[in-house]
């Protein structure tokens, strides 16, 4: 899953409306900015399959520090505890933190049964991607349903608040149809760089952006 887990960070701006757009997007895909480092490091492990299911030809071989529930949930405990430290917002915190552990979730509904419940432990999936149609169906709708709560919870305090918002869901949905449709990555650690420097980027860009807005 990949836009699907932006819909729930922008969804999640109806709840915690004061926190930067940036910081709930590290949040949500916190799970996915550590695995390129550690599969870079070569500390954990993945391989580009096509076939391995429909939808993506990646292949997660060993990620239990990234990926893991017992993991996720440790992550997401030290986000929503560091938040609140610079903060003092509780509710806040608990927004951060759950939506770090809904990674897993997200993962769990599309992965084939390779999300770890703890590093060594049993691998759950349900396998959404081996249907590519159901996918993109799945994520199209969390999208829109995140846009909008976005959209509802804040406002533009300028044109790039407003143009720069509708930019950044443009580029996600631009790279998401990249990946759908585009040819098998040449090697892993094309998609390590790829997602770390990506992750960056696209993190930057809606700290950016959300300067620019302000709870409505």
């Amino acid at each position: 899953m990949f836009i699907g887990h932006f819909a729930t960070a922008y969804a999640a701006k109806r709840l915690a409306p004061r926190v930067s757009l940036g910081t709930l997007f590290a949040a949500a895909q916190l799970s996915d900015l550590l695995w390129p480092c550690l599969v870079l490091a070569g500390v954990e492990h993945a391989s580009v399959v096509p076939g391995d299911t429909a939808f993506t030809p990646l292949r997660f071989d060993s990620y239990p520090i990234s990926h893991s529930l017992l993991a996720v949930a440790v992550w997401g405990a030290a986000f929503g505890a560091l938040h609140f430290w610079r903060k003092r917002r509780s509710a806040d915190a608990l927004v951060l933190a759950g939506l770090v552990v809904s990674h897993w979730v997200l993962d769990f509904v599309t992965h084939r049964p390779d999300v770890p419940l703890w590093p060594g432990g049993p691998r759950l999936g349900l396998g959404l991607w081996n249907s590519v149609p159901a996918t993109i169906a799945v994520e199209l709708l969390m999208s829109v349903g995140g846009l909008w709560l976005a959209l509802s919870a804040t406002r533009a305090r300028d044109r790039i608040g407003s143009w720069g918002f509708a930019f950044l869901a443009a580029l996600l949905l631009l790279i998401y149809a990249a990946n759908v449709t585009g040819p098998p990555p040449p090697g892993i650690e094309a998609v390590g760089w790829a997602g770390a420097i990506g992750g960056l980027l696209i993190w930057a860009l809606a700290v950016w952006i959300d300067r620019h807005r302000e709870p409505a």
